[in-house]
């Protein structure tokens, strides 16, 4: 990805690092959903066992398949992608359309409040918002057990269409929630949950959960202080029992949140601190019961913390879901939910190709030196059109929503990776998850185009990352033959990605040089 810092319209900058984080809360929702379809309702999985995107649950759904979780957050997502304001009558009727149009569709999954509160509303002539709203008040004030997850499970999206105003964001969490629960619990857990993605996508961490009881109610906050002490205190599968409640539905993620522990960096042993994405969202999935919803309540959390670029891309490849949105998709509708509805001045997330592409060196390809089955390339080159010999590409930069190698079918794998440095937060996990990637396709006998925008720097990365790990090559060898490869490279100049390639193999890197340096003749005779 090649992705500068973005002014909303608020005036608020999102730098290349937030803007990651955002782009990962609708994806790591939706993962999280379906890593915990297969296991909804079923007997809790063991510490010593891994949940897997294997499908199955009450759908039955697809491996990879999310649930109605996320299929509500995308009816939101579809009018937060504009740009709406979601206190609004308009934002709100729209989202309330959107329900009702899924709701037609005949879900496979759906809670008995919502499914309540839907039926209701589609024999009811009116605004969709206004209906839903006096149904669900209504539901709220006679019915004891109204206090369901519905609304948390799908609130994750709301955080970014507010990232500039806590409290329009909060009045935004609370409005959504009553379009199906309007228990004051329900209304509460929202606006928590909210806070909590919202500062993990402006600052990196955890610390907006807690610090979102100051925008509730004076007499709700030590109740809900209480509460997250409670979370903290056990194991998600502590609630597993209740979890279908909404107080315990975000005490179960808030727990495999919190008492995850965050792993070491040391990249040549293989551990990440993004790997607590994959952890938490496991522990989430253990807590049993309604698993599905208490991992996707999770998932938007652990992605605004990590970003896409930590969650495991074989994760990102498999999700899927209505209406026949892709992980792409996800991160596309998030993107220009926290940019206020509006692309970046090279088209970007929305334009079929970015435009970027149209003043890029021309179109090449060379073979790995390692690996003639692997193609080193350019975004050019990734977009022509006429057969092509590969089977797969994968993509190191941004590209548009158009088809990659237009007229060909082929797998097609996208990877956060910024060629800046200071703009990847989990620069070596991402790094070592793209040459990994290329690896499965080469086992699976697929031929490769391995790719970024000039093919220079994150390409050159990641070919000799592949070389270390499908042929033992040690870091400094793989880097010489491919930059002899390609015959010329920008890799140095970006020095924090260089580097990863040495610390992923637990060697040594070079010492750092300055630009001037880096074009003297000397300092190539060390690759």
């Amino acid at each position: 990805m090649e992705a500068g810092s973005l002014t909303v319209e608020s005036g608020l900058t999102l730098d290349a690092r937030a803007l990651d984080r955002a782009a990962g809360v609708l994806l790591g929702q939706a993962v999280g959903d379906a890593l915990g379809v297969p296991y909804e309702f079923a007997p809790p999985l063991a510490d010593h066992e891994y949940p897997q995107m294997i499908g199955g649950g009450l759908g039955p759904f697809a491996p990879g398949e999310y649930s109605d979780d996320t299929q509500m957050a995308a009816c939101i997502a579809e009018v937060s992608a504009t740009g709406a304001d979601l206190r609004t009558t308009e934002a709100l009727d729209a989202i309330a359309a959107n329900f009702l149009r899924w709701y037609a569709s005949d879900p496979a999954d759906i809670g008995m409040q919502t499914s309540a509160i839907l039926g209701s509303a589609t024999r009811t002539v009116g605004p969709a918002g206004a209906i839903m709203r006096a149904l669900s008040q209504r539901r709220a004030a006679t019915h004891p057990m109204s206090a369901g997850n519905g609304s948390l499970m799908r609130t994750a999206i709301v955080a970014l269409a507010h990232l500039d105003d806590a409290s329009a964001m909060a009045e935004a969490a609370a409005a959504v929630s009553t379009l199906t629960h309007a228990d004051p619990d329900c209304a509460d857990a929202c606006i928590l949950w909210c806070s909590g993605i919202r500062t993990a996508v402006l600052d990196g961490t955890f610390g907006g959960v807690r610090a979102g009881i100051a925008l509730l109610h004076a007499d709700r906050r030590d109740l809900w202080s209480q509460r997250l002490d409670e979370a903290e205190a056990h194991p998600p599968r502590h609630f597993g029992a209740k979890n279908g409640w909404v107080v315990a539905a975000l005490q179960a993620a808030w727990s495999a949140v919190i008492r995850t522990p965050v792993p070491d960096d040391r990249p040549a042993d293989g551990s990440f601190p993004a790997d607590h994405f994959r952890l938490a969202l496991e522990a989430a999935v253990r807590s049993g019961n309604d698993t599905d919803t208490v991992a996707a309540i999770a998932g938007g959390l652990l992605g605004a913390r990590w970003g896409s670029s930590g969650i495991p891309t074989d994760w990102q490849r498999r999700v899927h879901g209505w209406p026949g949105l892709t992980g792409a998709d996800l991160v596309r509708l998030a993107v220009l939910t926290a940019r206020g509805g509006r692309d970046d001045a090279q088209g970007w997330p929305s334009a079929p190709q970015t435009r970027e592409s149209k003043t890029e060196s021309p179109a090449f390809a060379v073979p790995h030196p390692f690996d003639p089955g692997v193609w080193l390339g350019n975004l050019a080159t990734a977009q022509r059109t006429g057969p092509a010999p590969v089977d797969a590409v994968v993509s190191l930069c941004r590209v548009g929503t158009a088809p990659i190698l237009p007229g060909n079918d082929v797998e097609h794998i996208r990877i956060w990776l910024v060629d800046r440095p200071g703009a990847n937060a989990n620069l070596p996990f991402a790094l070592d998850q793209a040459a990994r990637e290329v690896l499965r396709l080469r086992r699976e006998g697929k031929r490769v185009l391995l790719h970024c925008v000039a093919g220079r720097s994150r390409t050159p990365a990641v070919a000799a990352r592949y070389a270390c790990l499908a042929y033992g090559v040690k870091p400094q060898k793989a880097l010489q033959h491919v930059r002899r490869s390609l015959g010329r490279w920008t890799l140095p100049l970006n020095w924090e990605l260089l580097e990863a390639v040495f610390t992923l193999a637990g060697a040594i890197p070079p010492k750092r040089r300055t630009k001037r340096q880096v074009g003297a003749r000397s300092f190539w005779r060390a690759f």
